[in-house]
């Protein structure tokens, strides 16, 4: 046996053998395959119909997926004037475990389509724009001077008053 042989288990035809000695030898193996060749096509046509039932699959489960995550998505909608809180995405990059990830608050000044925002901040004149998705209300309280602040830090939240 060739080394060939031992490794491949099969015949190694080589160029000069199959012009010369052994072409009648091969063209004598491969007279069988007609009905090899027709098994295979319907082989091939097999797996692109698989393929194809794969891809409608996988779209039908896409667009489930998408229904059930476009269902739990709050929709906020802001007008002029609004108080918001903005995301801080780069908080992730320099973590701080006490700080929060929304800086604020800001106020919306113009509204356009496609959820974006026009804000500025109280201090600042200038304005920015922002994407709605890294916007929520801001419900704070407005304080007016530090007495009715510490006002509002005596008072027992468990408690109601009449």
């Amino acid at each position: 046996m060739s080394p060939f042989r031992l490794v491949y288990r099969k015949a190694c035809h080589l160029p000069i053998e199959v012009e010369h000695k052994a072409y009648c030898a091969v063209k004598e193996c491969n007279s069988g395959l007609g009905g090899v060749r027709i098994e295979r096509k319907l082989q091939l046509e097999e797996l692109e119909c698989l393929r194809l039932e794969v891809y409608e699959n996988s779209r039908l489960y896409k667009e489930k997926v998408k229904a059930v995550h476009d269902r739990n998505i709050k929709g906020r909608e802001f007008r002029s004037g609004d108080q918001v809180l903005l995301y801080n995405s780069r908080l992730r990059l320099m973590p701080a475990k006490l700080r929060s990830r929304w800086d604020g608050y800001y106020v919306v000044e113009k509204v356009e389509p496609y959820r974006v925002f026009h804000q500025s901040h109280p201090s600042s004149p200038t304005f920015f724009k922002v994407n709605g998705h890294r916007l929520k209300l801001y419900h704070g309280v407005k304080v007016k001077n530090n007495k009715e602040m510490e006002i509002f830090l005596l008072k027992d939240p468990a408690k109601k008053e009449d």
